[in-house]
């Protein structure tokens, strides 16, 4: 970032990079989410059909529980706080997912990154938008 006196300033965390690499973050994590549900559907199903329907279902209605509440143009608006216990629960069980799915240490690490990225993600856009809730 360059100043009105031509000076170059070092980024800081809060700069407007951080915040578009803390935003791509968040979709591949709601992205690994969603896969990490379809994942557990299709493991978890017992029989073709039942595997196709959870493996299917799963994500979708995630997906769709997201975009009504939790998505940045979602549907129904909701406080900060709906919004936040909204996007616990679908990434909740993403991360529930693949530790049902054998992987203990992954979803660990997965749940760890969701919840700094989903901190990080709020701070930035508080600070971008005032201090007001966005």
């Amino acid at each position: 970032m360059t100043t009105s006196q031509g000076r170059s300033t070092p980024a800081t965390l809060t700069g407007p990079a951080w915040f578009m690499a803390n935003e791509l973050l968040a979709f591949v994590v709601e992205v690994a989410a969603l896969a990490a549900l379809a994942w557990w559907g299709i493991a978890t199903g017992d029989g073709v059909a039942a595997r196709v329907l959870l493996g299917v279902g799963a994500p979708a209605v995630a997906a769709v529980v997201w975009g009504l509440f939790a998505a940045p143009r979602a549907r129904i608006r909701l406080p900060l706080l709906g919004v936040l216990l909204v996007k616990a629960v679908v990434l909740g069980c993403g991360v529930y997912a693949v530790h049902a799915v054998g992987h203990s240490g992954a979803a660990v690490f997965f749940g760890m990154v969701v919840v700094v990225n989903t901190g990080l993600a709020e701070t930035f856009r508080r600070r971008l938008n005032g201090g007001a809730a966005g």
